[in-house]
Parts: structure tokens; sequence; C-alpha cells
């Protein structure tokens, strides 16, 4: 197996497959993996060629969350040197939450504490009905500070108030209904279903799917006052008028496929 822990494959159709790659501690992150990420997210957001991306792990887990060994160095840490090594995964948790391409988790295995909040960061999750999630931080005497903006927004602060506090285990289909986890699907098929899924996220125009991705965030944040009805009457309006969006409409109407899917 490669000992490259971050592995990358870009399919000729647009679909990346980003898969953790440190079975042997559970996918676990330190700092060297989160700098990898943070830059390969970055990367395949520029990507004009990348359409959709696809995050999974090799081995039994998903993310184990933080690496044991990093957990000891950050003990030694200053509050300032570990502000700056939290500010890094914020980075990149944030990176992934606003990546401008369609996101799916495809949860293989357990995800804990960290684990959970890459699979948040994702606008749709599988996972297999034996997975088990955990933000166990509160276990160690921390908080689930950097990733709890994108858990509490899957999840609901009430349900975040019961499973950051306990720390107890909770299953896909638990998870499922709190709102993690969008679909529990067999393991030996989960590849599978993701990839009908990302077939489906390519026929759809890959400027509007960064622009809804942008809405979602905006209206859910924000009051529904006149300020945010003007703001969507704009956004609409701008979409409309854009070369993406004529393509689209003039596609439907002539009955014929738009020209960002491919032949």
């Amino acid at each position: 197996m490669s000992t490259n822990p971050l592995l990358c494959e870009i399919d000729t159709d647009g679909t990346a497959t980003v898969t953790l790659n440190r079975p042997e501690v559970h996918n676990a992150f330190d700092d060297d993996l989160i700098a990898r990420m943070s830059t390969l997210f970055h990367e395949l957001g520029r990507n004009d060629q990348v359409r959709v991306v696809l995050l999974t792990a090799n081995g039994k887990s998903f993310s184990a969350g933080a690496d044991l060994n990093w957990m000891r160095r950050m003990a030694d840490y200053s509050e300032e040197e570990n502000y700056q090594d939290a500010m890094r995964l914020a980075d990149m948790l944030r990176t992934l939450n606003e990546l401008p391409k369609p996101t799916l988790a495809l949860v293989n295995g357990a995800a804990f504490g960290g684990g959970v909040g890459l699979a948040a960061c994702c606008d749709i999750v599988l996972a297999a009905p034996t997975v088990s999630f955990s933000l166990s931080e509160v276990k160690l005497g921390i908080v689930p500070a950097v990733i709890s903006p994108y858990v509490v927004a899957a999840i609901g602060a009430r349900a975040a108030r019961r499973y950051m506090l306990t720390a107890e285990r909770f299953s896909a289909e638990e998870g499922q209904r709190i709102g993690l986890v969008s679909e529990i699907v067999p393991a030996d098929v989960m590849r599978r279903r993701g990839n009908e899924i990302a077939n489906l996220l390519i026929r759809n125009g890959p400027k509007a799917l960064h622009e809804c991705k942008v809405l979602i965030r905006t209206v859910s944040g924000g009051p529904l006052d006149q300020a945010m009805i003007e703001d969507t009457a704009r956004r609409i309006a701008r979409i409309r008028a854009s070369a993406e969006g004529k393509e689209g409409l003039g596609a439907f109407l002539e009955k014929r496929q738009p020209l960002w899917i491919s032949k």
C-alpha cells in the first residue's frame, strides 16, 4: 500500500476521489495530513475539470479524529502555539465546507471527533449500517470547538447538546435521524451508490451548484427580512443572465443536453 497519507484520483467524468490513507492509525489526522488536505482541497476547488469530490478512507475506520502522537506534542504547546495549530485545522475544514464543488462523504467505518467534523463539512454523507460516530472530545478534557460550527449546522443544537456532552457513540441510523447522515448504504455497494449520486450532480450546472452552496449557507444563517428577500432575487437574476443560465434554459427549450454534460 502507498505510504502517501492522502490519495487523490480524478476520473475522466470529473469525479475526484480523495482517500484518507492512514489505516494503521484509523485515519487519524495530524498536522501533516491537515496541511495536505488543505492544499488538496484548495487545488480541487480551483480545478475546472473537477465536478464532484468524494471523500473516503482506506481501512476499517473513516477517521478517528486527532492522532495521539500529534496530541502528545500539542500537550507541550503554549496557548498561542495551540491557537495557531487549531487555526490550521479550522482553515482546512472551512475549505472543505466551502468547496465550490459538491462534496460526498463515503463513511465506511467509525468516525470519531474530527472525523465527524469531516463528514459534517460534506454536502452529502453516505454511511455503512455498522458505522458508529462519537463526538468524544470531552472524554479527554477538551471540547470539539473547531468542528462545532459544521456539526451543529448538520445535527442542530439540541442533538449537539446530547452528543457533545455525553461523548457516547451513536449509530448510522441515529446519525441519519439527527441529520448527519444522508443515506445508509451497505458497505459493499457504497462506492457504486456514491458514483450514482456523483453522476446526478455532474448533470447539473457547475456554477449553479456552487451558487446553490453559497445560497444555502446565506439563507440558513440570516433572518428572513427584506434584505434577504432582495438578495435572493438578485442572485436568481444574476444566474438567469449568466452564460450558464442561458445555456441551461436554451437546452431545456430545445430538448437537448446542456454543454456541461459530457457526450
